[in-house]
């Protein structure tokens, strides 16, 4: 196991078990088992498999805002167990972690960020339990931070950064970066800053005439008020690569929140970026990686989460991401948004999502995604919710001639027995219609399960 992956969980096992007393923090679990079946869990074409999974898990969130540590460790961590045996047990963990130590008020920080998830291993292939991996990134380093005035300041940052996947070798790098930044306060939630960065990629398992020198310089406005934020990031980026070829592009990363009413929540994200899949899963401003299926964790009940694109709503905590692991750089273009509505009973999401990747070296993987996802909750009394959910993916391949048209359906029961404990019993249909031959499926799930709430 790599150095970073040990340091990853090493870290995020020490907040999850260090007593509050001494983190004086607040830490918060959920614990969940259950059992699910597949009529066709391989996501066969022709020969589909019938198999039981025992799933066991649990999610966890930490938070603490202290005056010399900082932290915010939100993440899923699951077992599946196949009783037919027709494939391994598998042990996943999907977590975003961020740390900040203050070694000097105002001079030196130290900080972590870690993001694990599981993606495919082909994504031209569908998402059956042999065509899954575990990615991890972590990028760490100090921060000294100087003052310009009263309202202005900069920082200069030095971090590491480490990409790893269980399966891919291609996707594998060390990376340093060196960042300088200037902070100019508008008001007090209004804020400017003037950025740039270098970065130096090399990837472990490439040759080096893949690795490349990324120089980025952008502006960056944030506002944060009552029912209005903004996270707003123009520039340009300049990659230059060891065998001599160099290429220039904007760069545009974008969160907008607005909040009308109690009741209403919208969300738009959206990137116009030079990225490869470690960047993305980094620098991503919304919950969305590469793909249209949620790659960043959030500590969330798994069995409520039945509005949430991707396998595994009908009763897994993890779900399947859709980057295409590896060392190629791309230029992404993504727009998604989401709008909440919550009423006494009834509760709303809908989220649309629109990406195009386009590979500068191989356009095998040149890509664009449609997505809609709708999830609605009905509280039948006060402890039983009946939720429903359904979503559409469409992806077309453009020099493979290929589209891929995902529809997912799914109803979930759930049953609050007291303050801690509950009960959920859910299905879910998908079919997938794809040019490619041998990738069409359908499949049917089934699902029930306890959670404990702490």
């Amino acid at each position: 196991m790599p150095a970073s992956t040990r340091l990853a969980q090493a870290i995020v096992i020490g907040l999850t078990v260090a007593p509050t007393a001494v983190l004086a923090g607040t830490f918060d679990y959920t614990l969940y088992g259950g059992i699910e079946h597949s009529n066709n869990i391989a996501l066969s074409s022709d020969r589909p498999l019938s198999e039981n999974v025992l799933t066991p898990g649990g999610t966890f969130q930490f938070t603490q805002l202290g005056s010399t540590f900082q932290a915010n460790v939100a993440g899923t961590f699951e077992h599946r167990k196949y009783l037919e045996n027709h494939f391994d047990s598998q042990t996943q963990t999907q977590f975003g972690a961020q740390a900040n130590w203050t070694i000097a008020p105002e001079r030196l920080d130290f900080s972590v960020e870690d993001y694990a998830g599981v993606q495919p291993v082909d994504q031209l292939s569908a998402d059956s339990p042999d065509n899954q991996q575990q990615t991890n990134v972590i990028v760490l380093g100090p921060t000294l931070r100087m003052r310009f005035g009263d309202a202005a300041r900069g920082q200069f940052e030095l971090r590491y950064i480490n990409s790893y996947a269980s399966k891919v070798d291609e996707f594998d790098s060390s990376r340093g970066m060196a960042a300088f930044r200037v902070y100019r306060d508008l008001s007090p939630t209004d804020q400017l800053s003037g950025n740039v960065e270098f970065q130096r990629v090399g990837f472990t398992h490439q040759p080096s005439t893949a690795d490349y020198d990324r120089k980025e310089a952008f502006v960056r406005y944030t506002s944060t008020l009552a029912h209005f934020d903004a996270d707003v990031l123009v520039g340009g980026t300049r990659l230059s690569f060891d065998q001599g070829r160099s290429t220039s592009a904007p760069v545009v990363r974008l969160q907008v929140g607005w909040q009308p009413t109690l009741r209403n929540a919208l969300t738009v994200a959206g990137a116009y970026q030079y990225a490869d899949a470690a960047q993305d899963l980094i620098t991503t401003p919304g919950a969305y990686g590469a793909g249209l299926t949620a790659d960043r964790a959030e500590a969330i009940d798994p069995f409520a989460n039945t509005g949430g694109l991707g396998r595994g709503a009908t009763g897994t905590g993890i779900g399947v991401g859709s980057a295409v692991i590896g060392s190629e750089v791309y230029k992404e273009r993504r727009l998604e948004a989401t709008w909440n509505w919550r009423g006494e009973r009834l509760t709303m999401t809908v989220s649309p999502a629109l990406n195009k990747l386009s590979y500068l070296d191989d356009p095998t993987f040149d890509q664009t995604g449609r997505g809609l996802s709708v999830g609605i909750g009905y509280r039948l009394n006060p402890t039983l919710t009946l939720s429903g959910f359904a979503t559409y993916d469409r992806v077309t391949y453009d020099t493979l001639s290929r589209k891929d048209n995902t529809v997912r359906l799914g109803l979930d029961l759930g049953k609050q027995i007291n303050r801690h404990w509950s009960w959920h019993a859910s299905v879910a249909r998908e079919r997938r219609t794809s040019d490619a031959v041998g990738q069409s499926y359908r499949e049917a799930e089934f699902f029930i399960g306890v959670v404990y709430r702490r």
